[in-house]
């Protein structure tokens, strides 16, 4: 593990050396040196699909200073294990990330974020833990792989089991690796897929030069994996008296005290932890491999790993009836009860070396890869529904502009699915005919063209009306968007249902959402504001009022609080008295400093004149405050 900074962490090829996919960031529920399981697995597999995988460990740094040490994974590029610093080093297993911790968490990200250079991504969740920092990931397709039933585990704290149901719902694809936990997820989130577990098919399947042997060369029923409180140490106890004349071979970590139970056992070994890569050193010695767990909530959501890494070697298989194996039935002995369970171990004892089942066993095993697992995950991804964004551009002139907003509409929404509403005023610069060219063959585009100059209210009203989406968003067309703008305002939004109207931070706008950014061009913009968003990753603020140059509706506040007031004609006020509505009807105002939208402020107005201007600000005004009393100026951030 080598601590870097930013030159170094560059040099390091980090960006430089090539790759094929997104980058797959794996929010990991154990680190990447602790036990080879389905995490590592399918990390290795997205790895080798061609994507840059970033591996976000479990286990934190303690450093007061925002941050993160890389390690390079040998043997495997573009595969980096991350861990992140944090004060203290909280255990992410009883603690959530929320005040300064997740601040601190956010910076370090948003560094990792600048240093590797990523612009799109696919976030796996493996724990509760880290869905406030995989929420803030832009451009990302967030993905929570659900291998376990945490409320099963007995010990697990309320607000992790919260943030798991969050998680569950926010989403945007649910992965679950078991018929028992779809059961249980199906009704919280409709893009769920299962994606069961696998093996590292060659790793096992290959005999090794040496085996384990037994000193008093008995047959040998074996099991490897955790030795925890779902184990059934009775079970084995059974079986042990059942079989004297047979070696009990045990592998994995003890936590439930089964050494102290088994200990009047001579025909009980119990080796601890070994190396994941020693594993087939043993495998191949087993006469018999066993899954001796109880049937419990835990037990029921599992599909075991062990299975499909016991059938790469063609051994026979017996274990306790789990939901997951009942279509395995073919390759595994099943039990019902203890009896049933020693009557299938005698039965498997006798089991030819060369018996047909052992070749079928191999050949399913080696169906069930890590790689193939790590398509599957991908192919739910693909077939995952997004959200339906609908963008309302009203236009009135000032044609070069629009070209800008609505290639930049185009190039940089990503992640979501998108429709563009353009609703023309009465253009006399050739608007109407370029507007018909673009939208030609595009079913994602609708164009209204009025005959005369409607205002801003019912211009966007029409577009507002014909919108399908789950999101609506009034974007002026002399705008330009950023990179995965509408994906970032959307979670935001999924992550707080009382939020109703939401904006972003922009160069030019006359109240708090204004921030100060310098670039020359346009063609600097991007990596500027870039600069910015990501120093306030997963940042909002509550805001009295929104400008309407670029405001995202959600579809519930939207069919609560109705359309804009028509009563403001060409402009002014509209977008102050649709605030006073959302906040009437009981929704937040928020302005997102994490997305940021370029402005040039009121390109269409200053083509009316300044007495003209005037006129429309008085008049508005007045409405204004008949309705909701003394308007208030709007102010900067201090």
């Amino acid at each position: 593990t080598q601590q870097l900074g930013i030159d170094p962490f560059l040099g390091n090829g980090l960006t430089d050396t090539p790759f094929t996919g997104e980058d797959v960031f794996f929010w990991g529920v154990i680190d990447w040196q602790f036990r080879f399981q389905r995490p590592q697995q399918l990390a290795l597999g997205f790895q080798k699909r061609g994507h840059r995988v970033f591996y976000i460990s479990s286990e934190l740094v303690d450093d007061k200073e925002p941050g993160f040490q890389v390690e390079a994974i040998p043997d495997y590029p573009n595969l980096f294990q991350i861990r992140l610093h944090a004060v203290a080093a909280p255990p992410i297993y009883e603690n959530k990330a929320h005040g300064k911790l997740l601040n601190q968490l956010q910076q370090g990200l948003a560094y990792l974020l600048h240093c590797a250079g990523t612009t799109n991504a696919i976030s796996v969740v493996q724990h509760p833990f880290w869905l406030p920092l995989a929420r803030c990931l832009p451009t990302s397709h967030m993905a929570y792989d659900c291998m376990d039933h945490h409320e099963g585990f007995g010990n697990c704290p309320p607000e992790v089991i919260a943030a798991e149901r969050a998680l569950m719902r926010e989403s945007d694809t649910l992965i679950v690796t078991s018929d028992w936990l779809y059961n249980i997820a199906k009704d919280k989130n409709a893009n769920i897929s299962i994606v069961r577990n696998a093996c590292e098919f060659k790793h096992f399947n290959e005999v090794p030069a040496s085996v384990f042997q037994d000193v008093r060369n008995r047959k040998i029923i074996g099991y490897f994996g955790a030795i925890a409180n779902w184990f059934d140490c009775s079970l084995i106890e059974q079986l042990a008296s059942a079989l004297p004349d047979c070696l009990i071979l045990l592998i994995g970590h003890d936590t439930c005290g089964a050494g102290k139970k088994f200990s009047r056992f001579d025909n009980i070994q119990l080796l601890g932890e070994v190396p994941y890569q020693t594993l087939p050193y043993y495998l191949h010695a087993f006469d018999i491999c066993i899954l001796p767990f109880q049937i419990i909530n835990l037990t029921l959501a599992t599909n075991p790993v062990k299975v499909y890494e016991y059938m790469c070697s063609g051994k026979p298989i017996v274990s306790v009836k789990l939901p997951e194996l009942a279509n395995m039935d073919k390759f595994v002995y099943l039990a019902d009860n203890g009896q049933q369970f020693i009557e299938h171990c005698k039965t498997a004892l006798s089991e030819s070396n060369d018996s047909v089942v052992r070749k079928e066993r191999i050949d399913f095993a080696s169906e069930q890869t890590w790689v193939h697992r790590a398509q599957e995950f991908e192919l739910a991804l693909e077939k995952s529904s997004r959200p339906l964004v609908s963008i309302v551009v009203v236009t009135y002139n000032n044609l070069d502009l629009t070209k800008l907003c609505l290639a930049s509409i185009d190039a940089e929404t990503s992640g979501v699915r998108y429709e563009i509403i353009i609703v023309d005023n009465a253009s006399t610069d050739g608007s109407p005919s370029y507007l018909e060219n673009f939208a030609l063959n595009r079913l994602d585009v609708k164009l209204i063209l009025n005959q005369d100059n409607s205002g801003f209210s019912k211009a966007n009203n029409q577009g507002l009306a014909a919108a399908q989406g789950d999101y609506l968003v009034v974007l002026n067309n002399d705008t330009v968007v950023t990179r995965g703008w509408a994906s970032s305002l959307i979670r935001h939004c999924r992550k707080d249902s009382t939020i109703g109207l939401i904006g972003p931070v922009t160069n030019n706008i006359g109240n708090e959402a204004k921030i100060h950014i310098e670039y020359e061009s346009l063609d600097d913009m991007p990596s500027k504001a870039r600069e910015y968003t990501l120093a306030h990753l997963g940042e909002t603020f509550d805001i009295n009022t929104l400008a309407f140059f670029c405001v995202m509706i959600t579809r519930k506040a939207y069919e609560q609080v109705g359309n804009l007031d028509e009563a403001f004609g060409l402009g002014f006020f509209e977008d102050d008295d649709y605030c006073r509505r959302i906040e009437q009807a009981g929704y937040r105002l928020v302005c997102a400093d994490d997305v940021f939208v370029h402005h040039n402020l009121s390109a269409s107005f200053n083509k009316l004149g300044q007495e003209r201007k005037q006129e429309l600000f008085t008049r508005n005004k007045a409405i204004y405050e008949a309705k909701w009393g003394k308007w208030l100026p709007h102010s900067y951030r201090v």
